[in-house]
């Protein structure tokens, strides 16, 4: 069954993103970044709960194993997800391989978005969509009070890190510098970060560059760049370090760099952007992240002078991520938390 006001919806065509909801975290996060605005991008809320997934102003909308779970959710039962979502694989495939990009968000821990994530990111890799996991890892505290959740957060890891590719996982934990504020709040912002990341992916391969940045070269990139993460940034031109060390340091993203890592940079700035300037910051990169075994450089140039300057960048060979690791507390590599 699926509640399907989309379906009329005409073939996208080269360039079409998806945005994909998995479970309850996930569906309030795309909420978020629906009414945040990103043009172009289709909206899907995927879930066994059927009053969550009507609450959601998205354009389509899937629900997985009314039979069986009756829309009531799915009770941290992984193995009923995975059961409803082999049933559905037909339709899932049909309705999302037609991207060439996919979002796919979920909360990790529970049962509906730690099932799905895994299973949709495998079925999508082998269509000719590019699968991008979004995950929200729980708080600390949550994990060291409940093995079996724990439990549910590795395994999920480790089936997203083998695979390789685009990965990015928002740390919640990183978000308690905002203890003071309300929940919603506080998870409004991390979903407005990660709107910045997708926003900024988009409009790189969405849109010529002097130095271009398509879906192709994004593709080659990965293909040879291993566990990789998304990194954004917007900083002063006249100030070309802080440009990195904010987009590397100020950030919910949880990943470790190794010294085998790799960089795919782009950077978008005004008529003032200078060769000296670009320099400057591939120097940076280039030290950061260890002497990367390759550095690749994308420029998009404005007519008009622009005081700031964007860089959206892939990293890759980095090392993958165990739970213990993370309860453990960050290494030197590690980026520090926002």
């Amino acid at each position: 069954m699926a509640d399907d006001p989309g379906e009329a919806w005409p073939s996208t065509g080269p360039g079409s993103f998806a945005l994909v909801g998995l479970g309850g975290a996930g569906g309030d996060a795309v909420r978020d970044l629906v009414d945040l605005g990103i043009p172009g991008v289709r909206a899907f809320a995927i879930n066994t709960d059927q009053r969550h997934l009507l609450s959601l102003p998205v354009e389509e909308r899937i629900l997985l194993g009314h039979r069986r779970l009756r829309g009531h959710g799915s009770g941290g039962n992984r193995a009923a997800v995975l059961e409803a979502v082999t049933d559905s694989r037909e339709e899932l495939l049909r309705r999302l391989g037609r991207f060439e990009v996919v979002f796919l968000l979920a909360g990790l821990g529970g049962g509906t978005g730690s099932a799905l994530l895994p299973y949709l990111t495998a079925a999508l890799q082998e269509t000719d969509a590019l699968a991008i996991p979004v995950v929200f890892l729980p708080f600390h505290i949550e994990l060291e009070t409940n093995p079996e959740r724990e439990a549910n957060v590795a395994e999920t890891l480790d089936e997203l890190e083998e695979r390789g590719g685009l990965l990015l996982a928002l740390a919640n934990e990183k978000l308690r510098r905002f203890e003071s504020l309300s929940l919603p709040r506080v998870f409004h912002l991390r979903n407005t970060f990660l709107h910045r990341l997708v926003t900024s992916l988009v409009d790189m391969v969405e849109h010529p560059s002097q130095l271009n940045v398509d879906l192709a070269s994004l593709r080659t990139h990965l293909a040879d760049a291993g566990l990789s993460t998304l990194l954004y940034s917007e900083h002063h031109v006249a100030e070309p370090e802080g440009l990195v060390a904010h987009a590397l340091s100020d950030t919910l993203l949880d990943f470790e760099l190794t010294g085998g890592a790799s960089a795919l940079v782009h950077l978008d700035g005004g008529s003032n952007l200078t060769l000296q300037t670009i320099h400057q910051i591939l120097g940076t990169m280039r030290d950061r992240l260890g002497t990367p075994r390759r550095l690749i450089l994308g420029t998009r140039y404005h007519p008009e002078r622009r005081d700031v300057v964007r860089l959206t960048a892939i990293v890759g060979g980095l090392k993958p991520r165990t739970m213990r690791d993370a309860l453990r507390g960050r290494s030197p590599l590690t980026a520090p938390p926002l």
